[in-house]
């Protein structure tokens, strides 16, 4: 090209968790049975939405006004709904025009950091859920800028680091963080909240809370929303059914934004957001008109604690399997569906590998394996192994080795070959060497 067309974020772009699904495919093809271990779609791992809910979703079929366009900001009963949801918690009051639907949050994500000035930067958590990492870095063109999160002190984030590195990058616009957390499960307490909204607040920056995992929550940890402990602090709230139905394929998340009136460049930014989002004319309809009668019907609450308690049980049926394994460190998960495995240091290296019996199969991971990190090395082997793939911890923008595995296989035979299965294969390319 006569001119340089590519963006200079472009090679920022990456996202481990499909990119591996590309590796998983060769193998199959060359005969291993794969399963998907990677990808948190609950629907995919055999979970079904209770038939009340499916129910409503066809009855709103038959109403002709759920095939049209609906209002860019999104339909208005729904705002309107969860809007009374935030003032219901206490804490930071809103309105419907605080509420802002998007195509899911990926659309939202990448509205949310394409609408930054380019020099503002979001500090996020290390490890990183991809979305946020690659769309912040992407918009910059830098690398994503993050603070610790600490596997000793169960995954929460390092305070005394985001203290440092916002009193000493004033490129630092934003903090982000996930509660509950993708990969690690962690849930914040209230303090450690606190602490992050006084951090903002004294130095004059906004905050991002993804709460896409709010309504999975166990392990007797908190759920708290944004509203409820922000205080006066601007900040941005992303929330979605997908998980909670769950409904991945309705693309449908939206933003509260929260303290929008307490600075004038934020209300602007916030602003900004939405006239990208009139180019684009509307957000999904059928999706949001189903919000206030799934979320209102009597049996959501007991739908949300069911679920609430199943994933509980295979949390720490996924901690038992691995908390007496010398060569890794493990967490149990407070919420979402997820449960990170570190290794520590000093136990993997190079020389490691697991038996494989397909000959193809062992040639493409020999070859897979050249020039990669540690750990991504050990799931490659995994993956010509077993079968099961599960995604590199430092695919999540992460100098720690280990790897995230999800809590959402239905069968539950199924899931225990899984857990056992890691478990073995942990114990014996580590005795490889």
């Amino acid at each position: 090209m006569r001119r340089n067309i590519l963006h200079v974020g472009a090679g920022n772009l990456t996202y481990e968790i499909r990119e591996i699904v590309g590796a998983a495919h060769q193998i199959r093809a060359l005969g291993m049975e794969i399963t998907w271990e990677n990808i948190g779609d609950p629907v995919l791992k055999g979970e079904t939405p209770p038939d009340w809910i499916r129910e409503i979703v066809a009855e709103l079929v038959k109403d002709p006004v759920s095939w049209g366009y609906c209002a860019t900001e999104g339909v208005n009963t729904t705002r309107e709904y969860l809007a009374n949801e935030v003032n219901q918690r206490g804490g930071v009051q809103v309105t419907p025009d605080d509420i802002l639907f998007f195509n899911g949050l990926g659309d939202a994500v990448a509205k949310v950091y394409g609408f930054l000035r380019r020099e503002a930067r979001i500090l996020g958590p290390s490890p990183a859920y991809s979305t946020h990492s690659s769309a912040e870095a992407a918009h910059s063109g830098y690398n994503h800028v993050t603070y610790d999160l600490d596997p000793y002190n169960g995954w929460l984030p390092d305070l005394y680091d985001i203290r440092n590195k916002v009193r000493y990058n004033d490129s630092i616009a934003g903090i982000l963080l996930l509660s509950p957390d993708n990969p690690t499960g962690a849930v914040y307490p209230r303090g450690v909240l606190e602490e992050i909204a006084e951090i903002a607040r004294r130095h004059d920056i906004f905050i991002i809370t993804d709460e896409i995992y709010a309504n999975i929550v166990y392990n007797n940890n908190p759920k708290l929303h944004g509203s409820e402990w922000v205080g006066d602090v601007p900040a941005i709230t992303m929330r979605g059914i997908s998980k909670d139905y769950p409904w991945p394929g309705g693309r449908c998340g939206w933003l509260e934004v929260l303290n929008k009136d307490k600075d004038e460049n934020f209300a602007a930014y916030v602003n900004s957001i939405l006239a990208a989002k009139r180019l684009e004319v509307s957000s999904t309809t059928l999706p949001q008109m189903s919000i206030p009668r799934v979320m209102s019907d009597p049996r959501w609450e007991e739908h949300v604690a069911r679920r609430e308690k199943m994933f509980e049980g295979r949390a720490n049926e996924a901690y038992d399997t691995f908390r007496d394994c010398d060569h890794v460190l493990v967490t149990k998960p407070g919420g979402a569906f997820y449960f990170t495995v570190m290794f520590r240091d000093g136990v993997l290296n190079e020389h490691q590998r697991l038996p494989i019996e397909n000959k193809g199969v062992r040639s493409r991971i020999e070859e897979l394996v050249q020039g990669v990190s540690p750990d991504k090395r050990f799931v490659y082997y995994l993956m010509g192994a077993t079968g099961i793939v599960v995604v590199p911890l430092s695919g999540f923008h992460c100098a720690r080795a280990g790897f995230r595995v999800t809590l959402l296989e239905s069968d539950d035979v199924k899931r225990g070959w899984i857990y056992k299965s890691l478990r073995e294969a942990i114990d014996q390319y580590v005795a490889s060497a």
